[in-house]
């Protein structure tokens, strides 16, 4: 038996004893003779050593897993509690931001309109007033994102899925998305007004519908009403359709795409793929563009594709006619079958199939058509907001500073305004709704700068051909054209691969003119080619009153500063031989 409870550890360790043991203990006192064992006569002492240190040794062990356990428990309560209140900080702030309005109800910054223009300027508002807290109120879906490769280089990529990725390789090679920037650029438009140094939001799928300028306010179609301290007017435009097929009835407009969008790109890219005919009414740029990339893949499958249009030759609204007739050739060699001076007077359905009836007689059979007959600005505001409206451009009119109030700008397709060089203007190309939009956000935040840098527009008919252009180019307007061979590197492909940049705008707008020196050039006078020969490349002048208002480089890349600079001039040359040799077309 086992007698004095604060020995009561020791049967815990009793097994590693070699003889049951019996030990009298009066309260821990002394050991003494009166111990007793009935092991091994003479043991007992050395038994006594053993038990007080084993038991000594257990004790200790005791204490300490005790003291570690107590120590391990209120570090884990700690974390514990620290995780906890970390969690519910988060829950808190989660719930806080659900609980506040989808909508602010007032920004500093707001951009009507989600397009380049409204980018560019969101961009540039950001540049000068890193804070600035800037709401994007957009009737688009998608997120801001640029409408070039809609009609270019997304029709020439290999990427079967291209239309959900829309990523695209640019002539050089190099890959991109169609989106400005990723979804994590954006902040959420609820928590706007409480990030702590501001950001960019994007309201999609929302319009504003009515607009008072006196009390600074506008309302969405929903209803929902935003109070403003800036505002920018960046509605751009919606594609027109022609009389003839507006009169045509649901049947007709249930094969009719006008190309403007990410949803038209996807839906005519399908539609290519299951009809056997298209047909395209326009020939101006986007309808050439389509045209070409269309026909490139008729070569491949079996796809009749048609373009008509009432002028002379492709482009012929600007280009001049001998340039036009060359290019109306060229998109030829891609396999369209291309039928200029052709007037739509009707269309019909006719069992399967559309019956487009021209003015002159003749009839068109096909399955599928797409109008790209040009844009009528989106100015629908102009009524609730009491702005004007250029009665013969079109367009939100507006200064030199793109003010059409004192604090409310316009830029991009819907904006008509004052050009200190070439007069009121309004201009439908994606360079100019980067730098009307850029302007806007600098003057938006205290720059009051006037519209002087030109914008370039660029159209290319795939990788091989392809023109850069600046100010008025008119073919009404006289021209002087000069020419030389091109070698190989005077494609777009070569351009972007030199520069680095398919979207070219993006750099060429970069060089101000006053940058770029013009100094004389010793290279030989360039010649107009013989009827003929091949327009290899090329720059054309457009006169004014003997003044250069306009410049085409034809297959001449990454000059733009210089047609900017001599436009800025606004001299008159004597000898444009002269002045054509600065762009160097006689370089190999």
């Amino acid at each position: 038996s086992l007698r004095c409870g604060t020995l009561a550890l020791l049967p815990l360790f009793s097994h590693c004893l070699s003889s049951p043991t019996v030990l009298q203990c009066h309260h821990l006192r002394y050991p003494s003779r009166a111990l007793t064992s009935s092991g091994v006569p003479g043991k007992a002492g050395s038994n006594l050593l053993l038990y007080l240190i084993v038991g000594g040794t257990v004790t200790g062990t005791g204490v300490y897993v005790y003291k570690t356990l107590r120590e391990n428990k209120e570090r884990f309560t700690s974390r514990v509690t620290t995780v906890t209140t970390r969690s519910q900080e988060k829950e808190s702030s989660a719930s806080a931001s659900e609980a506040r309005p989808e909508v602010p109800s007032h920004v500093p910054f707001l951009l009507i309109g989600g397009g380049t223009a409204a980018f560019a300027a969101a961009r540039s508002i950001r540049a000068r007033d890193p804070g600035a807290r800037v709401l994007i109120v957009s009737e688009d879906p998608a997120l801001p994102y640029m409408r070039p490769p809609l009609s270019k280089e997304l029709w020439f990529s290999d990427d079967p899925h291209v239309t959900e990725t829309l990523r695209f390789k640019q002539w050089n090679g190099k890959e991109r998305s169609i989106y400005f920037q990723p979804p994590s650029f954006y902040v959420h438009a609820r928590d706007l007004p409480f990030v702590e140094n501001g950001g960019v939001a994007v309201l999609s799928g929302r319009k504003v519908v009515h607009m008072d300028v006196r009390g600074n306010t506008v309302k969405l179609n929903d209803g929902t009403q935003i109070s403003y301290d800036k505002c920018l007017i960046a509605t751009g435009g919606s594609p027109r359709n022609l009389p003839a097929i507006e009169r045509a009835g649901k049947d007709v407009q249930q094969r009719l795409t006008l190309f403007r969008k990410i949803e038209d790109f996807r839906s005519l890219e399908k539609i290519s793929r299951q009809v056997k005919s298209i047909t395209i009414i326009g020939g101006g740029f986007l309808g050439s563009e389509l045209a070409c990339a269309l026909g490139r893949r008729a070569q491949t499958r079996n796809l009749e594709v048609i373009q008509l249009f009432p002028e002379n030759g492709n482009m012929g609204k600007v280009l001049p006619e001998y340039l036009s007739n060359w290019t109306t050739e060229k998109v030829r060699r891609e396999g369209v079958n291309v039928m200029p001076n052709a007037v739509v007077k009707s269309v019909s359905v006719s069992g399967n199939r559309l019956v487009i009836k021209l003015k002159d007689g003749r009839k068109v059979e096909t399955d599928h058509i797409v109008a790209a007959v040009g844009l009528e600005p989106n100015v629908e505001l102009a009524k609730s907001a009491g702005l004007e409206v250029d009665s013969d451009f079109g367009g939100f009119r507006v200064n030199a500073e793109l003010q059409a109030r004192s604090n409310i700008w316009v830029a991009g397709d819907a904006a008509c305004f004052y050009d200190i060089k070439l007069g009121r203007r309004r201009v439908e190309h994606h360079d100019h709704a980067v730098v009307s939009g850029r302007l806007a956000g600098e003057n938006m935040t205290g720059a009051a700068k006037p519209y002087w840098h030109q914008s370039m527009f660029w159209s290319d008919l795939g990788p091989d051909v392809g023109y850069e252009a600046i100010g008025l180019v008119d073919s009404t307007l006289p021209t002087v054209g000069v020419f030389a061979k091109a070698t190989a590197k005077d494609t777009p492909k070569s351009a972007t691969e030199q520069s680095g940049t398919g979207i070219r705008s993006e750099s060429e707008t970069e060089a101000e003119a006053s940058e770029v020196p013009i100094s004389p050039s010793s290279s030989p006078t360039p010649q107009v080619p013989k009827e003929g020969e091949d327009y290899g490349k090329g720059v054309i002048f457009y006169l004014r009153d003997k003044v250069v208002v306009g410049i085409v480089l034809w297959n001449i890349f990454n000059r733009m500063p210089i047609a900017r600079k001599i436009i800025k001039d606004g001299e008159e040359h004597a000898d444009l031989n002269e002045v054509a040799k600065l762009f160097n077309i006689h370089e190999d």
